[in-house]
Parts: structure tokens; sequence; C-alpha cells
């Protein structure tokens, strides 16, 4: 494994739903105003929202039905990637740009909820999510299907893996992820209410404790109506989580933005560096306040 560097400044960006733009070139040109942003404040890495492409709808026919709209975003997806897959050169800063829909006629239905990080050296990774929400396989919705893979990958000597909004909810899988090492966990998320955020937030800072590493999550907030009648609520906040011990604060929190259903503006962002050379010495080292390292439960006997 390499070594790991002392720490990796993160920035995530709790972008406003409505905050829209007129077409697709535009709407990059935004996504590209924020990469700068966090590039100025340093930030090796920016991440954005999970479904943030729902923006995309803003400038969707008023014709469209809500069971066609995942195949209309995903036939733009192309499009966007090629915008923005150039910006994280540009600006030396890794891009995660939230989470899209695309075509996957391997699949049945042939649509999956990916995200994709784009590295400034021209390497790019994805994630397919592993778990979706009622209404993202209803048949009668947007009907979409599962991935089935993680990817660990080095970022800037940091191992990382992306994780999409409800997978961080599952034990089950970080009991997977436990044995990779993970130094930080990237995740795009989506909440239309509190009730969502508190859910998928909490389960990241659980996720945190478990895998004795960083867990970065963001969300966006407010409102979209699309000219076919369609209407998207969403209320999130964004946070860097890290394992509750004593020389990392005591709370598990490096800095966190909290929740919020309405506001002016693209939204803001959050900017910290992630402590990832001491979380791994802690790791390695088992040497965590109460950590039993990695911890397998299949010897415990249910009865």
């Amino acid at each position: 494994m390499a070594t790991a560097p002392e720490a990796i400044r993160v920035a995530l960006w709790c972008m406003r739903l409505g905050h829209v733009a007129p077409d697709l070139a535009r709407w990059a040109a935004a996504v590209e105003d924020g990469l700068a942003q966090a590039a100025a404040r340093g930030a090796q890495v920016l991440v954005i929202p999970e479904w943030i492409a729902k923006q995309w709808l803003a400038f969707s026919p008023p014709d469209l039905e809500s069971r066609n709209e995942v195949a209309w975003l995903a036939e733009r997806t192309p499009e966007a990637l090629e915008l923005l897959r150039p910006l994280a050169a540009r600006h030396g800063v890794a891009l995660l740009p939230g989470s899209m829909p695309v075509r996957s006629p391997q699949h049945d239905p042939p649509w999956l909820n990916r995200a994709h990080l784009f590295l400034p050296n021209g390497e790019e990774f994805i994630h397919d999510k592993l778990c979706l929400t009622p209404s993202e396989r209803d048949p009668k919705e947007w009907n979409l299907s599962t991935g089935s893979h993680v990817r660990v990958f080095d970022l800037n000597g940091v191992r990382t893996a992306i994780l999409i909004c409800l997978d961080i909810e599952l034990p089950a899988l970080s009991a997977r992820l436990a044995s990779a090492g993970i130094d930080v966990v990237l995740v795009p998320s989506y909440t239309s209410r509190l009730s969502g955020y508190s859910r998928a937030f909490s389960c990241a800072k659980a996720r945190a404790v478990e895998l004795l590493a960083t867990v970065c999550v963001v969300g966006c907030f407010g409102e979209l109506r699309t000219p076919g009648g369609s209407a998207f609520e969403s209320t999130s906040g964004a946070a860097i989580y890290v394992p509750c011990e004593p020389e990392l604060g005591m709370n598990g929190i490096i800095e966190e933005l909290p929740p919020r259903a309405a506001g002016d503006g693209a939204g803001p962002m959050l900017v910290a560096d992630v402590p990832v050379g001491r979380i791994r010495a802690l790791r390695e080292g088992s040497t965590g306040e109460v950590w039993p390292g990695v911890w397998d439960a299949s010897h415990v006997v249910l009865s």
C-alpha cells in the first residue's frame, strides 16, 4: 500500500437543485465555476450531489412524462460527460460531478444511476448505485437497475471508494469494505426530506467509525419544477466524518454544513482537510481507542 499523504483537502458543494441553467453547455460551465472555486481554495477533489442531473429537466420538453424522464436524461449524459471530462485537468482538481443516468443494454431495465470521477491525469472511475430507492426501482417510474461492483482506487495516494446515497446506509456493505483498507469514501447523496438526510448522514458517520476511515457526504437542497409538471424537493447538507477518536477531536466531525430545504444562489461549498495519514496510522496500528480491527461476525450464533 502506498504511503498516505498527511492530508487531502476535499470540497463538497451542497448545490441548490433549483439553480438551473438554460442548456447543457451552460450547466457544465456552472460546474466548472464551482471547480474553479474549489481549486482556488486548495481542494484536491470536488464532490457534488447525487442526481444533480435532474437540473437538466429544467430545459426538458413540456410533454415529457415522468416515466420517460430517466431515458431523456440518459440521452444527454454522453454529451454532459464530454463537457465535464476535460475540467479536472484544466483546474488540477479531481471532479465527481454527482450522478446521472446511463443506458446499459446489458441490464434489464437498461438504466443505471452512475457516478463518474475524473482525475487530472486523465484517469476515470465509475460507481453504479448498488441499492435503489423505491421510486428508482419502480417499473412505473424511473425503473433503474442496480450495480454490483465497488472499485477501490488511488486518489493522490489515498485509497478511495465511491458509494451513492443509500449505499452508505448498508452495514453489510461496510463489512465487505472493511478489509480493503479504505482511507476515504466519497458519497454523493440526494434526499427529499429531513428524514432521508438524517438516515444517510447518520449512517455515513457510523461507517466512518466502522471502517476507521473518512466519509465525505454531500446532498442538494431546494425545489425544481419541470416544464412537464414534475416537482422535485430536496433537503440536505454536507459533512466530513472521521472516526470518533480523541486525537481527531472526539466527536467524529471534521466539518459540516447543516441540512437546509431552501435558500438562494448556487449553494454553499464546504472545504476542509482530511487527516488521512493520522487515520491510516490508527487503523494499521490498531491503536484506535476501542476499534476491534476488521471484525467478521461469521462466528456469531443467532438464536
